[in-house]
């Protein structure tokens, strides 16, 4: 799981990253809640994906005017066939994530998730961009130390994260038996997600900016989860 530390120097583990993870988020989901939820992650999330992708990247609309580089290996729909995968990778740990959380408040599960998802863009796009892969058309007005990023791009992911994360909480199905120990393997990929995008654009990306914004933005997630996953721990240990 080092697709946080990929500055780009490294495409292809760049992309095995995100494939690897991916492929974990549909064999965990398939065998923790069939296949049948495993087809809706895949077609809501990696199918979602690459629809708003496509229209963001062929209208401007609902991210910013944006364009791809060539760098990130084949393409369907002008959109790297990664992309759509990393959509999947971690949209299914924020749904998860915020059932979590949310626990018998299901109206907040598309939120927090939407939210959670929108959150890593904020580590996802500077990092993408230092590296080459995409460029912004422009990239103002932007948020205060993520400043090559646009607003739009972050209101558009709201939007399209909700929906999508709206989506998956219909698809992917709720089972009691799933207990908080067997969905250790989201839960801590959305964690180490989060802790290993701050320490990398605060240590070795020379993003210090982005490293307290996302941290921030992102910790409204992943702080809480981690508290109640180390409350649950100690239940556990008792």
């Amino acid at each position: 799981m080092v697709f946080p530390f990929t500055d780009g120097g490294s495409n292809r583990l760049t992309i095995l990253s995100v494939v690897l993870l991916s492929a974990a988020a549909l064999v965990h989901v398939t065998a923790t809640r069939g296949g049948t939820s495993a087809l809706g992650l895949l077609v809501v999330a990696g199918g979602g994906g690459l629809v708003a992708e496509a229209v963001g990247v062929h209208t401007g609309v609902p991210f910013g005017s944006y364009d791809y580089t060539g760098t990130l290996g084949p393409e369907v729909l002008g959109v790297p066939a990664v992309v759509p995968l990393a959509w999947l990778m971690m949209a299914y740990p924020a749904l998860v994530a915020a059932r979590r959380l949310a626990g018998s408040r299901r109206l907040l599960v598309p939120l927090i998730a939407g939210w959670a998802l929108t959150t890593w863009d904020v580590f996802l796009d500077p990092q993408m961009v230092d590296a080459g892969h995409w460029r912004w058309d422009d990239p103002t007005p932007s948020l205060p130390g993520v400043e090559d990023i646009p607003l739009t791009n972050f209101a558009g992911w709201l939007v399209v994260a909700v929906l999508m994360c709206a989506a998956l909480d219909r698809v992917v199905a709720r089972r009691p038996g799933v207990t908080t120990d067997r969905d250790l393997l989201p839960l801590t990929v959305f964690l180490w997600t989060y802790a290993s995008s701050v320490l990398a654009h605060a240590a070795f990306f020379g993003r210090p900016p982005v490293a307290l914004v996302g941290g921030l933005l992102m910790g409204t997630v992943a702080i809480p989860l981690a508290v109640l996953l180390a409350r649950h721990r100690r239940r556990a240990g008792s």
